[in-house]
């Protein structure tokens, strides 16, 4: 049985860290293999995780309308199978952590066709896997583009703003048409970051008129600092550190 976790918010709130802690965890404190969806087009999970990228899900699918559409693609080949032996050459394999990154997105021109290609062998290569950590852009649709999977847990992360709250709200409202695209939410969880101690009562108030559940908050860490400036990933924070263990107790709280 495969775990699926999806990891979405507004832009700068910490979505790329929140996921290379729960991946770090996963690793570390649970079995089972692990599939990386990097869903962002900025493409920067694999830096966090310390592994090489050279592939991603989007330049093989403007790769393969090009070759369409100058009449250069090998009709002798199902465009199935020429996009799955992609794939399959894309992912990157680490330590009980495989990586896939989709890049940027469609271009102009008509992508349904590779597009649902592309969901149905995303979505069997997951199969194989314990959990499937997704990491997501701010709008909840994109999934949907992705991979039709039903999301056992989305972890809604925000800044400690009214803005931040304002764009979580949003989220939560998208996760309900994403069931018109075959995919389904089981639970959902607010995660604030950036704060230490009790948030103010009319912060918590708001989350609670929106149905959002607060899960747990992520304080400062200034080893998180340090790592991107030197460029070190984020995997090999220590155990020590505030943010990964305060990570890790919303983890546990959500059962994984």
């Amino acid at each position: 049985m495969t775990t699926t976790i999806a990891i979405a918010g507004k832009g700068g709130t910490g979505k790329t860290t929140f996921t290379t802690m729960l991946i770090k965890y996963l690793q570390e404190e649970r079995s089972g293999h692990i599939l990386a969806l990097d869903g962002d087009p900025s493409s920067n999970l694999n830096l966090c995780l310390g592994m090489p990228l050279e592939e991603t899900v989007g330049h093989i699918r403007e790769d393969m309308a090009q070759q369409v559409g100058s009449g250069s693609y090998n009709q002798g080949i199902p465009k199935t199978d020429y996009l799955e032996y992609r794939i399959q050459s894309a992912l990157v394999e680490g330590e009980r952590v495989d990586l896939i990154a989709m890049g940027r997105p469609e271009g102009p021109g008509c992508y349904c066709a590779a597009n649902n290609i592309l969901r149905a062998v995303i979505d069997r290569l997951g199969d194989d896997y314990g959990y499937v950590v997704i990491d997501n852009e701010a709008g909840m649709e994109h999934i949907s583009r992705q991979t039709t999977r039903h999301i056992d847990i989305l972890f809604i992360i925000s800044d400690p703003t009214v803005r931040g709250l304002s764009a979580a709200e949003n989220i939560l409202r998208l996760t309900r048409e994403l069931s018109g695209y075959g995919t389904r939410v089981s639970k959902t969880y607010l995660v604030i970051n950036q704060w230490h101690g009790e948030l103010p009562a009319a912060f918590l108030q708001r989350a609670q008129a929106a149905g959002l559940e607060l899960i747990g908050t992520l304080p400062p860490d200034p080893q998180v600092a340090e790592f991107d400036l030197t460029g070190r990933p984020l995997i090999e924070l220590g155990q020590d550190s505030p943010l990964y263990q305060a990570a890790k107790e919303i983890y546990r709280k959500a059962g994984l």
